[in-house]
């Protein structure tokens, strides 16, 4: 036994391990910096021209891919490291040498081949990210058939179970991922409710459509262009709105949206020495001041709307139906309040807080307010997948049109009708069960 100590295959074999443990420490700690690492930061790093942040970007790019190569390399290091171990120790001790070398290379791997190169690396894991992009490329370059051939072993395994995968789809979805972080921040005290709601309400600006938060078409204050000059001047002058919808003949015959600054640069010229020429007066033709009307269909998402409105440097559109009809009315002002909340101005009616509190804990709610509003304002969660209004919430849910002081439960929370407008649910009082 002595001998062997000082033989030389003994000493390469060690040695041999002794490698394997470095390159498992090597894939366990670029894994766990490659996982971790922050694709913002990473970003950053690459467009002021770090090399390896760049390599580091395109190696996450393919997550599954990435994952595949670095556990096939360590899986196979660790394989090797432990058999050699096992051949040299039963070599020295015999059969005893299964045990001595499941228990050493259990403690060698533990320690230096998991926990000390995985704490090292989510320590700074953008810096180890960069770092170790180079090799893990070219591993994952290596590996890459034999990974692909797992993965479509696995999803046919899983298909044969009944488990379906999407081949295209991605470990972490980034929003689900953003949306966490920051309701996780915000449970723990470190991100402001208003900054996650802002931060939240631009991320679904692209899953929401311009019907959930238009003007519905009964609140739409309208001009018959047919009416004379003098009351679609005094109409204009007690509007709260700058602009406004011009129709002829009926409401749904939308010919033009005026704007109340060129209507008044209009009657400006008008004036001759301080008096007004009446025969232009009586000629004038409000349509040469409006604009041609823009329509959008309710399908729209507000993403794509907003980038339309900034594209055409236009502010408001009229929503229509599938057949043409009028639905109601956007504007630019309307899709920026998803995301920084109400925007009230020195016109805006007082009447715009759509719910109170009252004294036994309940909450007053008015029937048009939408069910994200009220979600983001108390952190609730009522769905809002088959109606946009806490009303219309209600008769979903009830399939009827209720009447004053029928009470509904649903959703964890207890609905009463408490007021009416003919068919309209015009105030709810809402508590929590």
């Amino acid at each position: 036994m002595e001998t062997s100590l000082f033989d030389g295959a003994f000493w390469m074999t060690a040695g041999a391990i002794l490698v394997l443990l470095v390159l498992s420490g090597f894939f366990s700690g670029s894994e766990t910096a490659l996982t971790a690492a922050s694709r913002g930061k990473l970003r950053s790093a690459a467009d002021k021209g770090n090399r390896g942040a760049i390599r580091a970007l395109e190696v996450t790019e393919d997550n599954e891919r990435l994952i595949g190569s670095v556990l096939l390399g360590n899986n196979v290091v660790n394989i090797l490291a432990t058999s050699l171990a096992t051949a040299l120790l039963t070599k020295l001790f015999g059969q005893n040498g299964v045990a001595f070398a499941t228990l050493i290379m259990t403690l060698l791997v533990l320690v230096f081949a998991e926990v000390l190169p995985k704490t090292y690396a989510i320590t700074n894991p953008e810096k180890v990210a960069s770092s170790v992009a180079g090799p893990i490329g070219f591993v994952v370059r290596i590996f890459a058939p034999i990974v692909s051939a797992v993965r479509f072993f696995v999803r046919g395994v899983l298909f044969l179970f009944g488990v379906r995968t999407d081949p295209d789809s991605q470990i972490l979805a980034v929003r689900e991922e953003i949306a966490g972080a920051l309701n996780l921040g915000h449970s723990e005290g470190v991100v402001e409710k208003e900054d996650r709601d802002r931060i939240l309400g631009a991320l679904d600006l692209n899953e929401r459509m311009v019907e959930e938060i238009m003007l519905h078409r009964s609140g739409i204050e309208l001009i018959d262009i047919d009416q004379p000059l003098q009351d679609i001047l005094a109409q204009c002058l007690e509007s709260n709105f700058t602009r406004l919808p011009l129709y002829k003949n009926d409401p749904e015959n939308i010919v033009g949206v005026v704007h109340a600054k060129d209507l008044l640069r209009a009657m400006h010229k008008l004036l001759n020495g301080g008096r007004v020429d009446q025969k232009a007066y009586e000629e004038f033709d409000i349509l040469k001041v409006a604009m041609p009307p823009y329509f959008i269909p309710e399908t729209t998402t507000l993403d794509d709307q907003m980038h339309e409105f900034l594209r055409r440097k236009t502010h408001f559109a009229l929503v229509v139906d599938e057949y043409g009809g009028l639905e109601g009315l956007i504007t630019l002002e309307d899709i920026l309040e998803e995301i920084v909340g109400e925007i009230v101005d020195e016109f805006d009616k007082d009447e715009t807080v759509q719910f109170e509190e009252t004294a036994d804990g309940a909450l007053l709610v008015e029937g048009g307010m939408t069910i994200r509003d009220l979600n983001r304002a108390y952190d609730w969660s009522l769905p809002d997948d088959e109606a946009n209004t806490v009303a219309g919430l209600v008769i979903h849910e009830a399939q009827m049109i209720p009447v004053e002081g029928q009470v509904f439960s649903f959703h964890g929370y207890r609905f009463e009708v408490v007021e009416k407008d003919e068919n309209r649910i015009a105030t709810l009082k809402i508590r929590s069960l």
